[in-house]
């Protein structure tokens, strides 16, 4: 399983993902996945506690990485919750990442640690950039094996655009691009824009993910 991989890979307690919206199901909450107890997801799952749940709330709104820290001000059923979960061993810290979808699809990816308050901060800003990469191979893996999104082909990237996306994967700035393909900025970043049209993208990251999930770069 993935999710134990990078879970171990960074010494995470457990990660999870959970698909809140897929357009083609009618669901709510349609698919997940986790490496947390399975007493604590019967438990969940038995409770609903997709209700009060104030880590799925950053799903209806947020965009960025939220550190569950800023959660313990939610509301006394929140707290609750997040108070039962530790209980079951679920982590004393978190870090969710939000993803949407280029058909309206929404997960959430989070992962959990019970190391100390400093050194989950460590962890947590040495890793955030790559969480949120993963997060979005995660989402588009889940909802294509399980029939959530009606799968299409893609326009077939160009080669400057393969090549701008490959490098702009491996972490080289577009400055650094340009001069290394020997074309102007502007030109790169120009590539990059209409790779991710083509792969139907809202952000970066989540055009590297497709395009590694297509096998048309390497990461």
């Amino acid at each position: 399983m993935v999710l134990a991989e990078i879970r171990q890979a960074y010494g995470f307690a457990h990660a999870t993902l959970l698909v809140v919206r897929a357009g083609i199901s009618p669901r709510p909450y349609p698919f997940f996945c986790t490496t947390y107890p399975s007493e604590w997801t019967a438990t969940y799952l038995r409770k609903n506690y997709f209700e009060i749940d104030p880590v799925i709330a950053i799903s209806r709104t947020g965009f960025l990485p939220v550190d569950w820290y800023v959660l313990r001000g939610s509301s006394e059923k929140g707290k609750a919750f997040l108070s039962d979960a530790r209980a079951f061993g679920v982590g004393r810290h978190g870090l969710t990442v939000p993803v949407r979808g280029a058909n309206g699809e929404r997960s959430l990816f989070s992962v959990t640690s019970d190391m100390s308050r400093s050194n989950w901060r460590r962890l947590r800003d040495s890793s955030i950039c790559e969480l949120q990469v993963f997060s979005q191979y995660l989402h588009d893996k889940a909802v294509l094996i399980s029939d959530l999104r009606a799968s299409g082909a893609h326009d077939v990237l160009s080669r400057r655009e393969r090549e701008c996306l490959q490098l702009i994967a491996r972490g080289e700035p577009p400055k650094r691009i340009a001069a290394t393909l020997q074309i102007s900025e502007g030109t790169v970043r120009l590539y990059l824009r209409l790779a991710r049209r083509k792969l139907g993208a809202r952000t970066l990251y989540q055009a590297i993910a497709r395009a590694s999930l297509l096998e048309v770069i390497d990461v």
